[in-house]
């Protein structure tokens, strides 16, 4: 299938590592252009040299602080800049998921509020200032990666910084769905690391469907097929991407 990228213009945030560093990458495989954030400028540089290196497009770097309204702002303006425009929002920026929470006397409000500056309000302020530009254009993808903690109990800081990223994707569709914007949020779950995998992978894998976790090149993929202009009749839905969960059903 022909997912039709081929120099499309994409912004992916948190791009110089993990799952952000392979969704900058299969979009560039796919024929996109790409600009790539996040607040360390060496990791940056480095990441955008080996995908330009392996895809031969255009990769540009740009650091930025997802809490700041004004860094945000000048980042989306390079990408634009460099990039002749944006077509694509890949919002994957956030601080690392921290310690579990599992009971509300160990709740720290202060990092459950940077949490949220950070992801939510991070992933609102980018949409903010990425949308325009897509409303010249007549069309975009705005793609919000949250997490599959919002679908489970157990873990208070990621479970709401993640189910508020499904709210905030369907607010997005339902305004600029009319101006040829598609909004979609991807709750991935656990993924595979390099090397044997540790006891805590193997507890996982066995509450999957798949009774198996895969590597972040599938969430990758999967961001460039909802990238596409194949993925309109998916605008405001949020997608569990965890490799199924044991003993649900969701309808």
């Amino acid at each position: 299938m022909d997912l039709e990228l081929k120099d499309r213009r994409a912004l992916v945030t948190g791009g110089s590592r993990g799952i952000g560093k392979r969704i900058a990458w299969r979009l560039a495989k796919e024929g996109a252009d790409v600009a790539i954030t996040a607040r360390g400028q060496e990791a940056l540089e480095a990441t955008a040299g080996e995908i330009a290196a392996d895809t031969g497009r255009r990769i540009f770097s740009i650091k930025a602080d997802m809490r700041d309204d004004s860094s945000v702002a000048a980042m989306t303006a390079e990408a634009a800049r460099v990039l002749g425009g944006l077509d694509i929002l890949v919002n994957n920026a956030a601080t690392p998921g921290g310690r579990k929470v599992a009971a509300i006397q160990d709740m720290d409000v202060a990092d459950l509020l940077e949490d949220i500056d950070v992801k939510v309000g991070g992933y609102l302020r980018a949409a903010r200032c990425a949308a325009p530009y897509m409303i010249k254009g007549g069309w975009g993808r705005i793609i919000n990666i949250g997490g599959l903690a919002a679908r489970l109990t157990g873990n208070y800081n990621s479970g709401i910084r993640s189910a508020a990223i499904s709210a905030l994707t369907k607010n997005l569709a339902d305004e600029l769905g009319p101006k040829g914007i598609v909004a979609i949020a991807i709750h991935p779950g656990a993924m595979r690391k390099m090397g044997a995998p540790s006891e805590q992978e193997a507890k996982s894998a066995a509450k999957t469907s798949n009774a198996a976790l895969f590597e972040s090149e599938v969430i990758a993929s999967l961001v460039a097929m909802l990238s596409s202009s194949h993925a309109l009749a998916l605008n405001g839905e949020t997608l569990s991407a965890g490799g199924g969960i044991r003993g649900i059903i969701d309808y």
